[in-house]
């Protein structure tokens, strides 16, 4: 009964302003008419008690003006409303192909550039709850590490696993593509994508890079290619015979291979030259890449009127029974 979300009819509360209004009616009207009775002395009614009588009529005025107010709000119309929401979610596929081959370990970002790319690509994928992801790591070849999945738990402490020197080294981005393409080739979401980072020079592997792009826009997959690294030099790790020392090596990225394969897929080059900039092209990529969320909201309204009419009719009636039956006037 109380459960009320709005009132279809609001403007009847002002009815509500005739209740002072029968109040002071009431007052007045029962100071006038109090009866007199002319008498010689008040001893002869020294013993006599005030019936509770007296006080209890003036419940019958109390009920009806409850009546009214309940009249009134039943006028009103009070309504719940409830509400259903149907939600679909169509997630995006998105497979994240690393480098992680020795130059990834350059300190030109902090605390390498490897290190970096897996951070920031964890908040990436944080952040997308509702997308399966994938990775695949490549150097001299590749191989998927972790298959799509929504497990985001999961592959968060599989990143952590990944280090340089897993795989032979060297730089395969044909092998890195085609892997990431392979593991998307059969999905059915809403758009399909791959980021590739690597740092280097497409120099091993069995599969020619641009081959590789071809695949992916024949699967209708984008890529979104970055290039990780400084431009001029970068420090390397070497090690030396008096132990690890850094070495300042050309930075060699090939952008135009880069540009051309986010090119032909309808996706987007990027280039990425310290811990900021990597963040900021990873945000890029989600607010290009949004999840599909449809949701469609029924709304049903429930009269509530009819307790309050209710209640009103009852207090109607029982104040007419007191009125006749057990406050009757005799003349």
């Amino acid at each position: 009964m109380l459960n009320i979300d709005n009132w279809a009819n609001p403007e009847y509360f002002y009815l509500l302003l005739v209740i002072p209004l029968l109040v002071v009616w009431y007052w007045f009207k029962n100071s006038r008419n109090s009866p007199e009775i002319t008498y010689s002395g008040l001893n002869v009614f020294a013993g006599m008690t005030k019936s509770p009588k007296i006080w209890l009529m003036h419940s019958l005025f109390i009920l009806r003006l409850l009546a009214i107010v309940l009249l009134i709000i039943a006028f009103a119309r009070p309504q719940s409303v409830s509400t259903k929401q149907n939600v679909h979610i169509e997630g995006i596929d998105i497979v994240m192909s690393i480098d992680v081959s020795g130059s990834m370990l350059a300190r030109d970002f902090k605390p390498d550039r490897l290190e970096a790319a897996k951070e920031v690509a964890g908040e990436f994928i944080a952040k997308r709850p509702n997308d399966r992801v994938g990775l695949v790591i490549f150097s001299g070849e590749a191989f998927t590490q972790v298959p799509l999945t929504t497990d985001h738990t999961m592959i968060a402490n599989i990143f952590n696993e990944v280090k340089s020197g897993m795989i032979e080294d060297g730089t395969a981005i044909g092998d890195g593509l085609a892997t990431a393409v392979s593991r998307l080739q059969n999905s059915e979401a809403i758009s399909k994508v791959i980021i590739l980072i690597t740092d280097g020079v497409n120099n091993s592997g069995s599969v020619d890079p641009v081959s590789a792009a071809e695949m992916a826009k024949m699967f209708g997959i984008r890529v979104y290619t970055i290039g990780i690294g400084t431009k001029g030099t970068a420090p390397y790790p070497v090690q030396t015979p008096f132990g690890v020392q850094l070495q300042q090596m050309e930075v060699q990225i090939d952008e135009e291979l880069l540009e051309t394969i986010a090119g032909m897929t309808g996706g987007r080059y990027f280039r990425a030259d310290n811990n900021k900039k990597l963040r900021e092209i990873y945000k890029e990529i989600d607010n290009l890449e949004k999840s599909k969320i449809d949701v469609q909201e029924f709304r049903k309204k429930h009269e509530g009127y009819l307790p309050f009419a209710l209640w009103a009719f009852t207090l109607f009636v029982l104040e007419i029974l007191l009125r006749y039956l057990v406050f009757r006037k005799f003349p």
